[in-house]
C-alpha cells in the first residue's frame, strides 16, 4: 500500500494551501506510539491526482482524517447514491468524537441528506459540506488551532 502513496504530486493544475510550520495539539492528545503528540495531518495540496499531505504523501482515494490519522474510505463515488448510516461508523465508535466533520464532496457541493445529518448531530458531531478543495483548506485552519476537527473527502474527480 505505501507503493500506492509513494508517487510524487506533479499536476500543472495543483492548488497550495496554507499551512504553518508551528503547529498546536489539544491538551491530551498524544501519539502513544511515537511517545509525543499526534500531529495533525496538514493538507499541502490538491490536484487531479489525489490529496497531497504535508509530509509528501498522496491519497488518491477517498479517505477520513481523524484523530492525525488518515483512513481510506470505501464509499460508492457519487455522493449520496447508496450511501448509508454505516459509511460513517467510524465516528460511532471513535472517542473522543469530533467537535466538527467537515464533508468535501468533490468539485462540487453536495447537500447531505436529512438522515445522514441526523445520524451524525445524534452522534453530537456538527456536518459542514463544501467542495473538497474548501473542505482541505478549512481543516488545515481548524487542526492548526487546536479544534477538534475531522474530514471526510471525495477526491475532486467526483462529484455530485
Amino acid at each position: 500500500m505505501s507503493m500506492l502513496f509513494s508517487n510524487a504530486l506533479k499536476c500543472s493544475a495543483v492548488r497550495r494551501f496554507h499551512s504553518s510550520t508551528i503547529l498546536r495539539y489539544p491538551a491530551g492528545l498524544e501519539n502513544i506510539l511515537g511517545g509525543g503528540p499526534a500531529p495533525p495531518v496538514q493538507v499541502k495540496s490538491l490536484g487531479e491526482k489525489g490529496i497531497e499531505l504535508a509530509n509528501g504523501l498522496v491519497i488518491p482515494s477517498a479517505c477520513i482524517f481523524l484523530d492525525g490519522q488518515v483512513f481510506l474510505w470505501n464509499v460508492p463515488p457519487k455522493p449520496w447514491k447508496d450511501w448509508a448510516e454505516g459509511h460513517f461508523r467510524i465516528f460511532d465508535v471513535v472517542v473522543p468524537k469530533p467537535e466538527i466533520l467537515l464533508l468535501g464532496t468533490g468539485k462540487h457541493a453536495a447537500p447531505l441528506p436529512r438522515t445522514l445529518r441526523n445520524h451524525l448531530n445524534q452522534a453530537g458531531i456538527q456536518v459542514d459540506v463544501m467542495d473538497t478543495w474548501n473542505a482541505c483548506s478549512t481543516y488545515n485552519l481548524l487542526a492548526e488551532e487546536g479544534r477538534r476537527v475531522a474530514a471526510a473527502l471525495l477526491p475532486r474527480n467526483e462529484s455530485a
